[in-house]
């Protein structure tokens, strides 16, 4: 019985529409082996997990019964293989969708991403992602690594976003962050009223409590990351003091702008991963309460164009989840593009 082998099966590719089904016959060299173990050596191509999770989506039979991938083979078994696609699969997959375009020429396009949207497929997130929309959009990003997206939103951030349509923009788009000469400016709601003006200047880590969380850190992997903000104007509601801040980053570290506020005791409403600070709700009916995901928006960005070097700036107001909030609250008007950084 000779090793199968087949290339196009490899861990995280797609499977094409005609690879057969695989039937082999045990022979003396696998019987009594587990049928996990003896998969693993008939098709090194594929990594075990991939393999035990074909066995678990019934994609494995022996003897024309659906197994466990614990069962022991015999001499003269049948196995038939059902090759299936890789989990990320689709992740390279066009997807059409509305994309809120608010420049573009042949070197670059700024959108405005709504929030709820996952920006790069991820484990969970295999579709649906902008990277998706993106492939439908514009197809010729295929050619350009991770379809031209340069820097991310988190997916419940919205606001704007520069995406390289060619390879020699993306190049030039990632050394200008590098050099930290493109300006990314959010507005945020958060709990409290911060100092007027103030910088965060502390590394961030990955938080050993809690995968999904970022911290202030001192270890050694921790990455230095620096944010600057300023309060716009303050309020309250239901006996909760609120504020409106702009903050621009000089680094763009993982959920900085999150970590650095909660850090500092000023937490964004409706975050649900760095809320720990939060007071208690001293009224039904607050309306704060309520917004269901963090209160964050990007909404300026400058750079240098990467084909004319001519300096450009955008401004998005927030998308309406936010702007209905703010209004209610009293925050206003939010079409109004004033660099606060620059005003002394």
């Amino acid at each position: 019985m000779s090793i199968l082998r087949f290339e196009d099966v490899g861990e995280g590719d797609d499977v094409p529409d005609a690879v057969p089904t695989l039937t082999v016959r045990i022979d003396d060299r696998h019987a009594g082996e587990r049928l996990d173990k003896a998969l693993a050596q008939l098709i090194p191509d594929v990594s075990r997990s991939r393999l035990q999770q074909w066995v678990g989506a019934g994609a494995v039979s022996v003897n024309g019964h659906s197994v466990k991938v614990r069962h022991t083979l015999a001499f003269d078994d049948v196995v038939e293989i059902k090759p299936q696609p890789a989990p990320d699969a689709a992740a390279y997959t066009p997807e059409p969708m509305a994309l809120d375009v608010v420049f573009e020429d042949d070197a670059i396009l700024v959108l405005n991403k709504p929030p709820k949207l996952v920006v790069h497929p991820a484990a969970g997130h295999w579709s649906g992602t902008l990277l998706n929309g993106l492939l439908a959009y514009v197809p010729a990003l295929i050619e350009v690594p991770r379809a031209g997206i340069v820097h991310r939103l988190d997916a419940d951030t919205s606001g704007l976003m520069v995406v390289a349509k060619t390879l020699a923009a993306q190049t030039d788009l990632v050394r200008q962050l590098q050099a930290r000469t493109v300006a990314r400016e959010y507005w945020a709601l958060v709990l409290g009223v911060p100092a007027a003006r103030g910088v965060v200047d502390a590394a961030i880590g990955r938080d050993p409590r809690n995968p999904l969380r970022f911290k202030v850190s001192t270890t050694e992997s921790a990455k230095p990351a620096r944010t600057h903000y300023a309060r716009i104007d303050s309020t309250r509601d239901a006996g909760a003091e609120i504020s409106w801040l702009a903050c621009r980053l000089e680094t763009g570290r993982t959920h900085q702008i999150r970590v650095h506020l909660e850090h500092i005791g000023h937490p964004l409403i409706g975050d649900p991963l760095y809320r720990r600070r939060l007071p208690p709700r001293t009224e039904q009916g607050a309306k704060w309460t309520a917004f269901d995901r963090q209160a964050l928006h990007a909404c300026r960005l400058s750079l240098d164009h990467p084909v004319s070097r001519r300096r450009f700036t955008w401004f998005q107001g927030p998308a309406p989840d936010l702007a209905r909030l703010m209004r209610e609250l009293g925050f206003g008007p939010l079409d109004v593009a004033s660099d606060v950084f620059a005003q002394t």
